[in-house]
């Protein structure tokens, strides 16, 4: 089977020169205040609807759970296959691809490639604590952040959370790019010493939970944890029960690498246990929502990046059935995506253009929270 490697995604970095924001609040900087029960773009008829029982309540922290509207339940996996350079694959036929639930096989019903328009939440770290440690890499970042937004296309809807005690919704979803240039314009002098990852990452799955179509969230953050009121467990059964893909950039790699453990306080807040702790914690954010986790060590990595998450999440294949199981119960159902020879019922040889057999890694969500029949 051949396979050809994504396209150069172009990275631009010019920063926007805007005016410093006001301190002395206890948000992020200046805020505008957000109405959070609609998108931004309010008047376009297309954009992602956020319900308003999903309003933040005073702890920032959203309200309710999903609710599921269907007699029959449908399951929709995104999934990515990859080679050994984390290339993705193109061109698997549907019959290839097997769906098990609970160890059980699926029916797959429906089937395409990634490329419809996405909703997508950019998350960024915005924390004094940690900031003036890489204070140095703050521009690269902001760099990076509104690279990322300019490699979107123009149908994608695009929100920006900073956090740092709380998240905070600057710009809210939107098809208008340059809301999301002012709001990262605002990200100048951070306010608080906190970083609520834990928090954040559900607020903002919660939040996405139901809007339509492909989504992901793409997080910059040192993946340290001081404030959530979440433990990192509880974090992660609701990240795993929302299954909206993570693509998480680490931001204290590279720091570490070029002696920032070093200044004073910094090993303290960055120890190599701490790093390690909070990589892996972003890692299996990652990997359990079918989401992919990058931690680069310059910024001269950052590029690649941004075309590898770019790759991932327009080449993914969309898959959905109807579970044999439809039993309303509330309970987690795990999900493992294999490719087979429809023929032989045995695991797929890859192989590259060459004919030489390669590993293959498929990158899918553990599973999704069944629905629990509303009395």
């Amino acid at each position: 089977m051949k396979y050809f490697a994504v396209g150069l995604v172009c990275l631009l970095g010019v920063l926007m020169a805007q005016s410093p924001v006001t301190q002395g609040s206890e948000t992020v900087g200046k805020k505008k205040t957000t109405d959070t029960t609609a998108p931004a773009d309010a008047t376009d008829p297309n954009a992602p609807k956020i319900p308003s029982k999903y309003k933040p309540n005073k702890d920032g922290l959203p309200q309710g759970a999903p609710t599921f509207r269907s007699d029959v339940l449908t399951v929709t996996v995104d999934v990515a296959v990859l080679d050994n350079h984390g290339n993705p694959i193109p061109k698997i036929p549907q019959e290839r691809f097997r769906i098990l639930e609970d160890n059980t096989p699926q029916k797959v019903t429906g089937f395409s490639i990634g490329e419809a328009p996405m909703t997508i939440c950019l998350v960024i770290e915005f924390s004094a604590k940690f900031q003036r440690y890489y204070s140095w890499t703050w521009q690269e970042t902001l760099n990076d952040a509104y690279g990322f937004v300019r490699t979107l296309k123009p149908e994608d809807y695009l929100a920006v959370i900073a956090y740092d005690m709380r998240p905070e919704i600057l710009s809210d979803f939107s098809t208008d790019r340059t809301m999301a240039a002012e709001a990262l314009s605002r990200l100048r002098i951070p306010g608080f010493s906190e970083a609520n990852l834990y928090d954040t990452l559900v607020f903002t799955g919660d939040r996405m939970q139901e809007i339509e179509g492909r989504k992901a969230i793409v997080l910059l953050s040192t993946g340290i944890d001081t404030f959530s009121k979440l433990t990192f467990d509880k974090a992660r059964r609701a990240i795993q029960d929302n299954g909206i893909p993570i693509y998480a950039i680490g931001l204290a790699q590279a720091q570490r690498e070029m002696g920032g453990g070093s200044r004073p306080g910094m090993a303290g807040a960055m120890s190599d246990m701490n790093l390690a702790v909070s990589n892996q914690q972003m890692k299996t954010f990652a990997t359990e929502t079918g989401g992919r986790a990058f931690f680069p060590r310059f910024a001269g990595e950052m590029p690649g990046i941004i075309e590898a998450i770019q790759g991932s999440m327009r080449n993914n294949y969309v898959l959905t059935y109807q579970p044999s199981n439809q039993t309303k119960d509330g309970k987690f159902r795990r999900l493992k995506v294999e490719l087979v020879n429809p023929e032989t019922n045995e695991p797929l040889k890859v192989v590259d253009e060459k004919g030489k057999p390669i590993k293959v890694q498929i990158v899918a969500k553990a599973g999704y929270k069944a629905p629990r029949e509303v009395e």
